[in-house]
């Protein structure tokens, strides 16, 4: 894990479910205050939380930086029948309001040492994301042809949305996919992008709901007045796994109906 001992985890939806966090067990406790809080960014060194606190809060708690702090955390990455929880001494390094967010305070603290348990969990997760993003240039080469039957397979919902600044979000229909490019068709009348314009996704799985950015590679109108539009994807962890998902059980059916026969 020493590679990792200088890096951090962006803590969106994705790091907070994958890593298993109870948030009704995650707090700082300040001298005889407990404040409620959620990670932002975890590392081995250093972690930020979030926690929902007035202006007035916020600048009552600051006489408390550079003090002794305690985090209790609770961490559950493998769905255990019960969390690992922790309780770490901290120096509280930062206070600050976060930026464009009223009320909510971040608070950054240095661990006084990390837990070996908790450095594991940490590191694991970052492992998986490394290999993750080599899936991602891997599963980019090959595009998906979005049948009704490989949505039924890969647990998509047949349903897609992009949403562009100061539009409202429209319906699209998703003709093929990659981990790195979506092809997308539009009724009559959709706008033709320009190339390079900024788009966003979402599309619908059982799994998940996968937000991704995107760039325009091509837009044009079709014979039928059907607008067909490219797109570039940016790093998606979750539709890199959907995809995996995918060509995994793709290579594992064959396999498991030949073993069928022979056992027959």
């Amino acid at each position: 894990m020493a590679r990792f001992s200088e890096s951090s985890i962006p803590c969106n939806q994705y790091a907070l479910a994958k890593l298993g966090v109870d948030r009704a067990h995650c707090s700082l406790k300040i001298e005889e205050y407990v404040i409620l809080c959620v990670p932002f960014q975890l590392g081995f060194k250093r972690s930020i939380f979030l926690a929902s606190l007035s202006v007035q809060e916020l600048t009552f708690f600051q006489r408390y930086v550079n003090g002794i702090v305690g985090l209790s955390i609770a961490l559950n990455p493998e769905a255990r029948p019960e969390p690992v929880k922790f309780f770490i001494r901290c120096n509280l390094s930062t206070i600050g309001q976060m930026k464009g967010r009223e009320n909510v305070g971040l608070f950054v603290v240095d661990f006084k040492t990390s837990p070996d348990e908790m450095i594991n969990i940490l590191g694991n997760f970052m492992d998986t994301q490394d290999r993750i993003k080599m899936q991602y240039e891997d599963y980019g080469k090959k595009s998906i042809r979005i049948t009704p039957d490989v949505a039924k397979a890969m647990g998509y919902n047949m349903y897609a949305t992009i949403i562009e600044p100061k539009k409202e979000a429209r319906r699209i229909q998703i003709y093929s996919l990659s981990s790195k490019t979506v092809e997308h068709m539009e009724a009559p009348g959709a706008p033709l992008r320009p190339s390079g314009s900024p788009i966003a996704y979402q599309f619908y799985f059982k799994k998940y709901r996968v937000s991704a950015a995107g760039i325009v590679s091509t837009s044009e109108t079709l014979p039928q007045g059907i607008v067909r539009t490219t797109a570039n994807l940016a790093f998606s962890p979750e539709l890199v796994e959907i995809i995996d998902d995918y060509w995994y059980n793709l290579r594992v059916a064959p396999a498991a109906n030949a073993s069928g026969k022979l056992s027959y």
